[in-house]
């Protein structure tokens, strides 16, 4: 068993798209074959606007933003296909009249119940035209509705998964489907309530349903498909000098993620540390380059990982009757963001302030401070980067980088990791 997953970027065109299917025939090495599929391109995040037009009762909006999206996987579908056009168009058009009855209705529910209804639609349209694009290649394989196996409960946008329900109805259905196909595809990033409603496991999460398959399938590797040369300890975009780094353990990893690296979701590694199953990461671009393994085996001497998180808010929370913050405040604070899904990317913590570097999310930290109006006296800061420096003795060029960003408002460093929030 192999697990192999493709990013958006991987299936963004019909190019990329019978590119991705090359690569499932050139590296297929064990039977079956799961293959997991992000949406395609930027769909996801066109779903999202689609999703706000709707709940801001902007309906022709919604409409005319759905109807784009339409289009763009229609005219894909034409260019891949002959032989299974009519039969791709069909369940095209069954997935799309999901999301357009829900769209001439109006919200009663929360924001969370429509976004995962709305932009879940993105993985199942990008694996259908992948499923059919493959059999026009005459390769066999079977199209699977990934809510069918993965259930979750409805903690909408960041579902969790009832590993117990998942486990019986994954291993079962592959099982079955196996016996006339060699390769299943699916998609990551979504699943399913006991009531059929759909859910989303978080932002970027396919590389987490990968992981889950993998773990319940005992797969012998994951191998995840990216348009960069394996894990790097930078941004290439944003730094010249990076460079990649060929072997990962599952705990660097884990804290790389941790801290806001993009390469891997930050649950990917716990199924596969578990069963010690390895993860590659590889370039869809050119098979021939080497990659990054992740696997259990301790790495030494790493360069210095730089990680950015742009976008950021530093909120101060002052106690309003100059009571200790440590306690009944910080129990209640934690609760809050707990219940809005709101997670601190630094935290200082004095006597009776507390200084959070957060994602900055309108709408949730608008619904923070309501709920701690009574005990805290706000004030934010806006505009902020967060940069994470781990192993940050390895090298001079963390001095080099550390004179090029001024204006810090925030700052704490440990044995491994160097963080500062600065202005842009």
């Amino acid at each position: 068993m192999q697990v192999f997953k493709f990013g958006g970027a991987s299936v963004q065109n019909a190019t990329y798209i019978r590119n991705s299917i090359s690569i499932i025939e050139k590296c297929k090495t064990a039977n079956p074959l799961v293959v997991i599929v992000s949406a395609i391109g930027k769909t996801t995040n066109a779903l999202e606007k689609v999703t706000e037009s709707f709940f801001a009762g902007e309906q022709e909006t919604a409409l005319t933003q759905f109807q784009t999206i339409k289009q763009l996987h229609i005219g894909m579908a034409q260019e891949l296909l002959e032989n299974y056009k009519d039969e791709c168009q069909m369940q095209l058009t069954d997935l799309f009249t999901e999301v357009e009855w829900l769209l001439h209705d109006e919200p009663v529910r929360d924001f969370g119940y429509y976004y995962d209804q709305i932009v879940c639609i993105g993985e199942l349209l990008s694996t259908t035209i992948f499923s059919f694009a493959m059999k026009e290649k005459t390769i066999n394989n079977e199209w699977l509705d990934v809510r069918d196996v993965l259930r979750t409960d409805n903690s909408f946008r960041e579902a969790i998964v009832d590993w117990n329900f998942s486990e019986e109805k994954i291993k079962s259905t592959i099982t079955e489907l196996s016996k006339s196909a060699e390769i299943i595809v699916t998609q990551g990033f979504i699943g399913a309530t006991d009531d059929n409603e759909s859910t989303t496991l978080g932002r970027e999460g396919s590389d987490f349903t990968a992981a889950i398959f993998s773990n319940i399938l005992d797969a012998k590797s994951l191998t995840i498909w990216k348009d960069v040369d394996g894990v790097m300890n930078a941004d290439p975009k944003l730094f010249s000098e990076a460079v990649p780094l060929r072997h990962l353990d599952y705990q660097e990893v884990i804290e790389m993620a941790y801290y806001g690296a993009q390469v891997i979701h930050p649950k990917t590694i716990k199924p596969l540390y578990s069963k010690q199953i390895p993860l590659l990461v590889k370039c869809f671009l050119d098979t021939n380059m080497e990659g990054t393994i992740i696997d259990g085996n301790k790495t030494t001497n790493l360069p210095p990982v730089f990680i950015l998180k742009k976008n950021q808010v530093l909120v101060r929370l002052t106690t309003k009757d100059f009571s200790f913050v440590n306690g009944a405040p910080l129990i209640a604070l934690f609760r809050n963001m707990q219940s809005l899904l709101i997670k601190p990317n630094m935290m200082h913590i004095g006597a009776i302030e507390i200084q959070l570097c957060l994602n900055d999310e309108p709408e949730k930290l608008q619904s923070l401070e309501k709920l701690l109006d009574e005990k805290f006296a706000i004030l934010y800061h806006k505009d902020l980067t967060l940069t994470s420096i781990r192993h940050y003795n390895n090298s001079e060029n963390v001095d080099r980088f550390l004179s090029q960003t001024p204006n810090k408002v925030l700052e704490q460093k440990d044995e491994k990791v160097w963080q500062f929030l600065a202005e842009n």
